[in-house]
């Protein structure tokens, strides 16, 4: 009876075990796996615009600026003006070139385009220039070229503060005149295009 008695307890107790145990088939926490995320493509940096031309280079920087910043501007040539804004200046004259802008005729064939904007009232407060140039192993000799012919030609009509000289890509950027305005272009056109550098700045004594 004994051992009946201890039979039926031994055996409850093994069916309480089994009850409390867990389910066939189930897992403990720890072998639970977190499903791995899916791999997202990488994405990639927006690159810097590049300019498609000179008057679209000139027109990005001119577009940067604000209604209290503008002033009374023209670009082009004189014979072809294009009010408020850049316009496109044909280089096909590079005794014009060297009056305008200061670029040297040795240095004029180096250049394919560009496009100009000026102070409407008197070009020695601004007047900036975009030459495109054809090599891109010219560009910094051209750069030193308007550097040296702009510092040294005697002025009329007002004597320009400051030249700058700025190079992005394969375009070569000019700018002398009053030295607020002319900074004020220079932040602009660094902003506008971050390849851009600085090669020359220069008080124009």
């Amino acid at each position: 009876m004994k051992k009946l008695l201890i039979l039926l307890l031994l055996l409850t107790m093994l069916l309480s075990l089994a009850a409390c145990g867990g389910k066939p088939g189930s897992s403990s926490p720890s072998d639970l796996q977190t499903p791995t995320p899916p791999t997202l493509p990488p994405t990639e940096e927006p690159t810097a615009p590049a300019a498609e031309n000179a008057l679209a280079l000139m027109n990005a920087v001119w577009a940067l600026y604000g209604e209290d910043e503008t002033f009374s501007a023209v670009g082009g040539s004189f014979e072809d003006p294009t009010e408020d804004g850049p316009g496109v200046y044909d280089v096909s004259d590079a005794a014009m070139l060297d009056s305008d802008f200061g670029l040297p005729a040795a240095a004029a064939d180096k250049v394919d385009e560009a496009a100009s904007l000026r102070h409407m009232m008197n070009v020695n407060t601004f007047t900036g220039v975009a030459f495109h140039v054809k090599a891109a192993d010219d560009v910094q000799a051209v750069a030193d070229a308007l550097k040296e012919n702009v510092l040294k030609r005697e002025w009329m009509c007002g004597f320009p503060d400051k030249l700058v000289i700025i190079l992005v890509d394969d375009y070569v950027i000019s700018v002398f005149g009053n030295e607020e305005l002319v900074d004020s272009f220079k932040t602009k056109t660094l902003a506008a295009f971050e390849t851009g550098t600085v090669a020359y700045d220069e008080p124009i004594a």
